[in-house]
């Protein structure tokens, strides 16, 4: 018999050092994945508002360059919208579709979902806007939208 005995497994400094590892790549990993979520929302959020948009615009030009009273009405018949898409702001409001009518964005309410400028003597009559006030990851402000 040989004086050498063959090796079976791993040593204790070689599972620590692959845990120390794996732990290394997680600390890295797991911020860069939160940030990627709330990119995906924000973007989530950005196409809602470009569809929203869009359905305010067919709706103005169908009715002859009349906006609309409240946005809620575009969703009757499911003409326009079937329902009010989702106002996603992550870290700041949970998501809504609630619609809230204010005028010249100055009406933001920072809670969760869209205002509509319904003043028809406003600069943005007939615009809609995402309800909040903080910033997204490339620091501009969810209302300027």
């Amino acid at each position: 018999m040989s004086a050498m005995r063959e090796r079976k497994g791993f040593t204790l400094i070689e599972l620590m050092i692959v845990v120390a590892i794996i732990g290394i790549l997680a600390a890295i990993a797991i911020p860069k994945f939160a940030e990627l979520i709330r990119k995906s929302s924000e973007g989530a959020s950005k196409g809602n508002l470009g569809a929203f948009r869009s359905a305010m615009s067919i709706y103005y030009a169908d009715m002859e360059g009349v906006h609309p009273g409240d946005p809620v009405s575009l969703t009757i018949g499911g003409k326009y919208l079937t329902v009010i898409p989702v106002a996603k702001a992550p870290n700041y409001h949970p998501d809504g579709s609630a619609v809230y009518l204010g005028s010249d964005a100055g009406g933001i309410q920072d809670v969760s979902g869209w205002i509509y400028d319904s003043a028809p003597g406003d600069q943005s009559y007939g615009e809609i806007f995402v309800d909040c006030s903080h910033t997204d990851t490339k620091g501009s402000s969810w209302a300027s939208y």
